[in-house]
């Protein structure tokens, strides 16, 4: 069940908000910025979901120069490259002073406060605001968003994250919002390469998968992974889930930012070794369960349902 929608206080300022980028966890967020009662222009490269919006009174556009004239621009983009291409190469030149863009994707952190320079010498005002909760949470408007900016825009957001999410979080300066997902993500990533490795051999050394499953899923072996991915796995449902070729790229920042500051992080760097494994095996585009499917190989086993 969902969170009520949130509803604006008489004397609240309405501003004009463009939202770009309607995929798995933004075509929910938009939808539920619109029923808080929000004038909204939306844009997607796909325009599969232009007729629901549509129905439901938002204005749909292909022209990136209807998006540049909101005055809050929201983003949730597939990674790093494409947010750097839309902002600094197609938006930068049409956006004025005063507007303020919020970004809901997960990208690098360096780029996040190259992005936040680039747009503040301009006088755009930039909030890092990735958001964590997978697509139900997106759908249901209780998604983590974890921000990093200026207090003040911060808090001149808040209503509008409030429409989205359930736990909001001023996590600090520009980047520290996508610092916070990418330890977040990076713990998350490691759980799931753990277990990808161990549970193979536990059926190779003549366990049963669904009950070595259920001790694992009810004792101290539990996460929110292996109880998200598990059942999955024993179903070999490897298609409804976030594909592990776009994951990786939180073990690539937490690479770069461990060379940078020379952080030792050697269990991560094992675990992105597991998700090198399953890309090269043409597994990048399922879910991170996949990952299972390369330990099977090499042992000659499955984990599945009997």
């Amino acid at each position: 069940m969902g969170k009520p929608d949130r509803q604006f206080s008489k004397g609240e300022v309405h501003m004009k908000i463009g939202f770009m980028g309607l995929g798995q966890m933004g075509k929910h967020m938009a939808m539920n910025l619109l029923k808080c009662g929000e004038e909204i222009v939306v844009n997607d490269l796909r325009t599969d979901s232009y007729p629901e919006f549509e129905a439901k009174g938002a204005k749909t556009t292909k022209n990136l120069k209807d998006i540049a004239e909101c005055d809050i621009i929201f983003l949730s983009l597939p990674d790093t490259k494409v947010v750097k291409a839309v902002l600094l190469g197609q938006l930068l030149g049409n956006l004025k002073k005063g507007q303020v863009v919020a970004d809901l994707s997960t990208i690098n952190y360096t780029a996040s406060t190259e992005i936040a320079k680039a747009l503040e010498e301009k006088g755009v005002e930039f909030m890092d605001a990735p958001v964590s909760g997978m697509e139900a949470r997106a759908k249901d408007g209780t998604v983590t968003v974890m921000c990093g900016g200026k207090k003040e825009i911060f808090d001149l957001l808040m209503p509008y994250f409030q429409c989205m999410g359930s736990n909001i979080l001023h996590m600090g300066v520009h980047g520290c919002g996508q610092l916070t997902k990418a330890i977040n993500n990076i713990l998350f990533d490691i759980n799931i390469a753990a277990f990808a490795e161990i549970l193979p051999m536990a059926i190779k050394l003549g366990l049963d998968p669904e009950q070595i499953g259920s001790v694992v899923n009810s004792s101290s072996g539990k996460s929110y992974a292996s109880e998200f991915f598990i059942p999955r796995i024993l179903k070999r449902n490897f298609g409804d889930g976030y594909p592990l070729e776009h994951a990786y790229k939180d073990l690539v920042s937490g690479a770069e930012l461990g060379a940078q500051l020379c952080i030792p992080l050697p269990v991560m760097h094992a675990a992105a070794t597991t998700y090198q494994m399953a890309m090269l095996k043409g597994l990048g585009h399922k879910d991170k369960g996949a990952m299972t499917c390369v330990f099977e190989d090499l042992l000659g086993v499955k984990y599945e349902k009997k």
